[in-house]
């Protein structure tokens, strides 16, 4: 990759996650000096393989923040050009989803931005959001194309108890209102069911789907997934900060494939694995067949890995981190 970060500083909140992780990887590749954030500096889990990373040893600034704590970004983002806040909670089963889930992401992304809104020399700021914050409301039929302009429903969620959209629907809508307000360039980036090589030792909630599939699952899930590549993801979130032009939200899927699909690619590049033959009964909530246009953020540069390509990578990934074995 090109030098475009020489010089540049940016922040990355939640380095230690998924698409975080990869996004310090690209950035460090590009010449940027990334300042990135991680719960807790002594659980090397969480830092060893970050510093490992090419570049980090000269460029990779690692600091303990708190979502819920204000202030706790202010050393963070200060002297940054670009907050990349990617940090939020993904859990699917809570208890409690105010304090689990719904808190953490909403204030936390409040407290980033309120960070940010002190600092002259932040020139755009970066969200990860969700399709889960596009894709979830009445209004959706079989047939239609859902683009960037479709935003989920709270009450709809809440309904049928969708905590995690519910989340990242409610952390989204609130820092669009508080940048407004703020006069904070921000852009979202709104990615499906992220799968593709892992960097940290152990799987995230969305690649562990994969995961499971190879593990010894009896039966894949009843359910059409929107899939992409975390290395898109990544490198998505950079053209949103880089290309000038750039403005509002960008939906990132490569495909919408259902689970039944995905086994038979599965089967075809490891036809000796023990994969799972039947559906699974206990169907989640049915989504209609609909469409994303990712016409939007193929404008922006980004060119899809293809779903084959990520799932064998995926695989290949947990073989080398003893995750599994074939």
């Amino acid at each position: 990759m090109s030098g475009a970060g020489g010089g540049k500083v940016v922040c990355v909140t939640g380095a230690s996650g998924y698409i975080a992780s990869w996004l310090v990887k690209l950035l460090l590749e590009r010449g940027y000096t990334v300042k990135a954030s991680v719960r807790d500096l002594n659980d090397p889990k969480k830092t060893e393989f970050l510093l490992s990373l090419d570049g980090a040893k000269e460029r990779l600034h690692l600091f303990e923040a708190n979502l819920l704590v204000e202030g706790s970004f202010d050393a963070i983002v200060d002297g940054c050009e670009g907050v990349f806040h990617t940090a939020s909670p993904v859990q699917l089963s809570v208890s409690n989803p105010e304090a689990e889930l719904l808190d953490p992401a909403v204030k936390g992304t409040l407290n980033v931005l309120q960070s940010c809104a002190r600092v002259s020399s932040i020139k755009r700021v970066v969200l990860t959001s969700s399709m889960t914050a596009v894709a979830y409301n009445q209004e959706l039929k079989d047939g239609v194309v859902v683009d960037e302009s479709w935003f989920s429903d709270p009450s709809y969620c809440e309904e049928h108890k969708l905590w995690y959209p519910l989340s990242k629907i409610l952390a989204e809508n609130a820092a669009w209102e508080f940048s407004k307000v703020n006069g904070i360039d921000m852009i979202s980036i709104n990615p499906g069911m992220v799968i593709g090589p892992i960097l940290q030792p152990s799987a995230s909630l969305s690649v562990g789907v994969v995961l499971n599939l190879v593990n010894g699952a009896e039966s894949f899930p009843s359910a059409p997934i929107r899939w992409v590549d975390v290395r898109d993801v990544a490198y998505a979130h950079i053209l949103a900060f880089e290309v000038p032009s750039a403005c509002g939200r960008y939906c990132i899927i490569e495909r919408f494939a259902h689970c039944s699909e995905v086994m038979k690619i599965l089967n075809e590049l490891y036809p000796t694995l023990p994969l799972p033959e039947k559906c699974s009964d206990s169907s989640p909530l049915i989504q209609p067949k609909y469409e994303v246009s990712n016409e939007k953020i193929k404008g922006l540069g980004v060119e899809f890995i293809p779903l084959e390509v990520s799932l064998k990578d995926t695989i290949e990934s947990f073989k080398e981190k003893n995750l599994f074995r074939i």
